[in-house]
């Protein structure tokens, strides 16, 4: 059996249904890529974006270490003339997915033989393993205490405007301490706070309010069927979007494997970071969901809102606070970066998703994707237009501060 096919009979094997319909191929750097976002599925958006970011920061350092065109993030890995660069990223991949998902291990472990037995024995491959494990421990260990895993107290506020659980489930609060989690490209997570939300006696907050509480109802009839369907695929988590979309156009575009080396890092420590942003920026301001402001319109002080004790949205309610949107805010730094490194638009992208499995969707430029995911949280009742709005520039101001100051070239492409 050849190397390629075995590969892709680990990904049908293990599980590893990738949200593109299309299955891109290029080099270590895109399959693993490719696994990552497979194992890292079962989290929750927040804890993908912070995997994916190690996950691909230990790639570039491995990768970068022996080709030298980008600045490192930490330092440079020592590595012998003629190691492989190629097992260097399959090395890095593995050893940060063993050991933040150790329940995949074995699966990973048989996609790291599969990866390696392409590459020819000998110096050249033991050297590119031994700078990736070396990479993957340097990351690693830099993260080892970013205070993902502190558990920060949080109860609700009970005015007008306050965040509160939310139905069917009234989940407590999620995360409330992300927004405090070590960044990886930017200061911290308030260093692009959003500007406060709309007052809710506000034009704006009337016309934001009436527009979800239209289109978003779980019975609306104003809603047309395709923002159903983006509503419902677009419940995926950024990393599940961005990264089978960016592996199609770097196969176009015949990126090299430095080049999506430092691509990837550079789109994985913009989403998480966005992320961190957002939960930063959420709990500060606590602004309630859509479903708790239309049951309790009588209480905003708007006399341009109207309450519906029954009204439910299409989706289901993440259970943290609404402003900003963090599909928004990842998506305006995913968007920032991608445009970047391979242009606005003039290429073609098909997705799919597990949560709409009969839809497929097609874009030729980034900005429609991320249009589509704000129509998909307004249709789908769990945001106001200016939660799109407020990620968006949140995002946006994120990814551009990571490309001023992040794995800058030292020399042109």
């Amino acid at each position: 059996m050849k190397v390629r096919q075995k590969f892709d009979t680990f990904l049908t094997a293990t599980g590893c249904v990738l949200t593109n319909s299309v299955v891109v191929k290029a080099d270590a750097v895109t399959d693993w890529n490719a696994v990552m976002q497979a194992t890292v599925a079962p989290s929750n958006a927040f804890v993908q974006a912070r995997a994916a970011a190690i996950v691909q920061l230990s790639v570039y350092e491995a990768v970068n270490s022996i080709t030298g065109q980008y600045r490192p993030y930490l330092s440079i890995i020592p590595a012998p003339p003629g190691a492989s660069s190629e097992a260097a990223a399959v090395a890095a991949a593995h050893r940060t997915l063993v050991t933040l998902y150790p329940g995949s291990a074995a699966a990973l472990d048989v996609a790291e033989a599969a990866s390696l037995s392409a590459i020819p024995d000998g110096q050249a491959k033991a050297d590119g393993v031994a700078v990736g494990e070396l990479a993957a421990s340097a990351i690693l260990g830099l993260r080892a205490n970013d205070g993902s895993g502190f558990v920060v107290p949080y109860t609700p506020g009970g005015n007008p405007g306050d965040w509160q659980p939310t139905p069917p489930a009234f989940a407590p609060a999620l995360l409330p301490g992300w927004g405090q989690v070590t960044t990886f490209g930017i200061v911290n997570g308030a260093q692009f706070r959003s500007a406060p939300p709309p007052v809710l006696g506000s034009a704006r907050y009337a016309r934001n309010f009436n527009e979800v509480k239209v289109v978003g109802d779980v019975n609306s009839s104003l809603r047309p069927q395709d923002r159903t369907n983006v509503a419902r695929f677009y419940i995926i988590p950024a990393v599940q979007v961005y990264n089978p979309a960016a592996r199609q156009v770097s196969v176009v575009q015949n990126k090299t494997l430095s080049q999506n080396a430092h691509d990837f890092a550079l789109l994985a420590i913009a989403v998480c970071d966005g992320l961190i942003s957002s939960m930063e920026t959420k709990y500060y301001y606590n602004r309630w969901r859509p479903v708790t402001a239309i049951r309790a319109a009588d209480t905003d002080g708007n006399p341009n809102t109207e309450p519906d004790a029954a009204w439910l949205p299409l989706i289901t309610t993440p259970p943290f606070p609404s402003y900003p949107s963090a599909h928004a805010s990842a998506g305006g730094a995913a968007r920032r970066i991608l445009e970047r490194v391979y242009g606005k638009d003039g290429f073609l992208i098909t997705l799919t998703s597990p949560t709409a499995p009969n839809v497929t969707l097609y874009y030729t430029a980034w900005k429609q994707i991320t249009d589509d995911i704000d129509d998909a949280r307004i249709f789908g009742g769990i945001h106001f237009r200016y939660d799109q709005e407020g990620g968006a520039q949140q995002g946006w101001n994120v990814g551009s501060y990571i490309l001023e100051t992040q794995l800058l070239a030292l020399s042109e492409d």
